[in-house]
């Protein structure tokens, strides 16, 4: 069975919870991604057996867009889109029974986290300052890459959060796995060699939207 990233197999969830075919165009505007992005996860999933497409018929010029769909015959190929949202709800739950701290210990596991995933990238702290941004940047799509599709906001210092990959347990122990998720960004930011300083996740802060607070790093004074 074919292994699926973070990011595609939220795209295949995506197609699984549709009961028609839907156009790559539709798929990008769920996630907050560029309809090329979401195009090449949807054709990769086609590829592997897990989803199938057609040409939608239309009345206008040009020749059809393709459209998708999950394949019934291959439903299931990654365990961990269906079981990785049971675990944490099961982790959740033994901290809140086990721990004095629960939302401290969820914060450190997260911090965990977060700099392994950044290890994991290769990426190498930088020691200037004037780098933040570029964390910023590498945190941005380590976010893009596990299914939090964020969408920076026109204010540059926050970004919408528009999906997350355990929306369900979240929101059944906001207090731990939010936690969880804060201590990944701060853990990710600083192993890549940037500062957490006013960074803050507000989780369900709009009706289809988590609100995260990822400050620019500031100017340098003139000389």
């Amino acid at each position: 069975m074919p292994w699926l990233s973070p990011a595609r197999a939220r795209v295949l969830e995506y197609l699984q919870s549709q009961a028609d075919p839907v156009a790559a165009e539709q798929v990008a505007g769920v996630f907050g991604q560029h309809v090329n992005t979401v195009r090449g996860h949807l054709d990769a999933l086609v590829a592997d057996g897990l989803a199938l497409r057609h040409r939608q018929g239309t009345s206008g010029r040009g020749r059809p867009a393709w459209h998708y769909r999950a394949n019934p015959q291959n439903p299931e190929p990654d365990a961990r889109v269906r079981e990785y949202g049971a675990l944490a709800g099961a982790l959740a739950a033994h901290l809140i029974r086990t721990c004095p701290s629960p939302t401290d210990e969820a914060r450190v596991a997260g911090v965990d986290w977060g700099r392994r995933i950044a290890q994991d990238r290769h990426r190498q702290p930088s020691p200037a300052a004037q780098d933040t941004t570029h964390a910023r940047h590498e945190v941005l799509a380590i976010l893009d890459d596990l299914g939090f599709a964020p969408q920076e906001s026109s204010d540059c210092d926050s970004v919408r959060l528009l999906r997350c990959p355990l929306l369900d347990v979240a929101r059944q122990y906001p207090e731990i796995i939010c936690q969880v998720h804060m201590g990944l960004i701060s853990g990710a930011l600083t192993e890549l060699g940037g500062d957490d300083t006013g960074v803050d996740l507000l989780p369900f802060a709009e009706s289809d939207a988590c609100r995260l607070v990822l400050p620019h790093a500031p100017s340098p004074a003139p000389s």
